[in-house]
Formats: C-alpha cells, sequence, structure tokens
C-alpha cells in the first residue's frame, strides 16, 4: 500500500496524494474536493493532535422555542409523527401558529395569551375528530358502493353470458330494462 491508513499519520489530503503519487489511485477516481483543497490550502492543516479553538458556543433560540418548551412542559402532546407527511402539521406547530397570530394581536398578556391558545387547539383537536369520525363512516359507505359494483358486475357477466347463448335480440332488451353496470354509481363520490 502507498500510505497508512492510520488517521494519526497525515490528513486525508497527504494520503491521497500518496495514493495518487505511488498509482494505487488513478486520476479519474480522485475525490471531488481533491483539487479545491490543493488549490485553497486551508490556514492551519486539520490534525488530529491539533488543539480545538476555545470559542463560546452561542445558543440559537427562536421566540417560538420558548413557547413550545413551554407547552411541553406542562402539556405533552400525545400524537404519532410521521415525518414523512409534510401536510399535516403537528399540535405544537398548531398550537404556535395559534400563538402567534394572538400576539400579533396585541390584546392580551403573555400567560392570557397562552392559555387561549390551548382552548383553540383544543377545540381545533376536537373539530378534527369530529371530522375523523365522519371519515369513519364513509367507509361503510364505501363497502355499499363496493357492493353496488359488484351487483352490477355480476348482472353485466349473466346479461354477457345470456347474449353470447341466445340471440342477440334480448340482450338489447336487457340493456333497455337497466341491466348491466350502472355507470352513474361507478363516479359517484
Amino acid at each position: 500500500m502507498a500510505q497508512s491508513r492510520l488517521e494519526k499519520i497525515g490528513t486525508i489530503f497527504t494520503r491521497v496524494q500518496g495514493l495518487l503519487r505511488g498509482g494505487a489511485m488513478k486520476t479519474e477516481d480522485k475525490p471531488i474536493w481533491y483539487d479545491i483543497y490543493a488549490a485553497f490550502p486551508p490556514k492551519l492543516e486539520p490534525r488530529f493532535d491539533r488543539p480545538a479553538p476555545d470559542i463560546p458556543i452561542r445558543n440559537i433560540f427562536y421566540a417560538e422555542d420558548v413557547v413550545r418548551a413551554k407547552l411541553h412542559k406542562q402539556n405533552k402532546p400525545q400524537e404519532t409523527i410521521s415525518l414523512f407527511d409534510h401536510k399535516r402539521s403537528t399540535q405544537s406547530q398548531q398550537f404556535v401558529q395559534i400563538y402567534q397570530d394572538l400576539k400579533a394581536q396585541g390584546a392580551l398578556d403573555e400567560q392570557k395569551i397562552y392559555e387561549t391558545a390551548l382552548d383553540l387547539l383544543a377545540e381545533q383537536r376536537q373539530q378534527s375528530r369530529l371530522e375523523a369520525t365522519t371519515e369513519e363512516v364513509m367507509p361503510e359507505l364505501e363497502t355499499e358502493t363496493k357492493s353496488q359494483l359488484l351487483s352490477d358486475f355480476k348482472e353485466a357477466v349473466e346479461s354477457k353470458q345470456s347474449k353470447s347463448s341466445s340471440s342477440p335480440a334480448p340482450s338489447k332488451a336487457k340493456k333497455d330494462d337497466g341491466v348491466g353496470i350502472n355507470i352513474d354509481s361507478l363516479f359517484k363520490d
């Protein structure tokens, strides 16, 4: 091998440089960052034994972080969150939005805004539960629609079988009587 793999010997740049010089790595296989690093080397070489800079770390807080922390401390939201669902907002996001809207009106103090936002969030959650219960009723309607489609399909199959076994005139009469697939039930929402 061209050089050691031990991170304490050299830097990643010097190791890749050694691999290129020794022929262990082809020039077309060199990393994208290699040419940029060679053109613009850092002021201080990034070595493992270099002491870390003594820079104080700043706390980054947003205004809504304090409100969200207060919400989670007093009322632990009991919900399952899907990171793939970008359409629905979480309870804490809804609460912060309500809180900011109330604060923008500026009529109440902080504690009253917080309590009012909690009440509005509870109403909103209750309303969403009612909508969820109405959606639970909808699958029953869907099963009725499915059974209607199934019966229409069976009638269509029977009419086709009778059409193939008998003359075409009786099947035309059956179609006029409404036997077959009901198109209105197919596209009913």
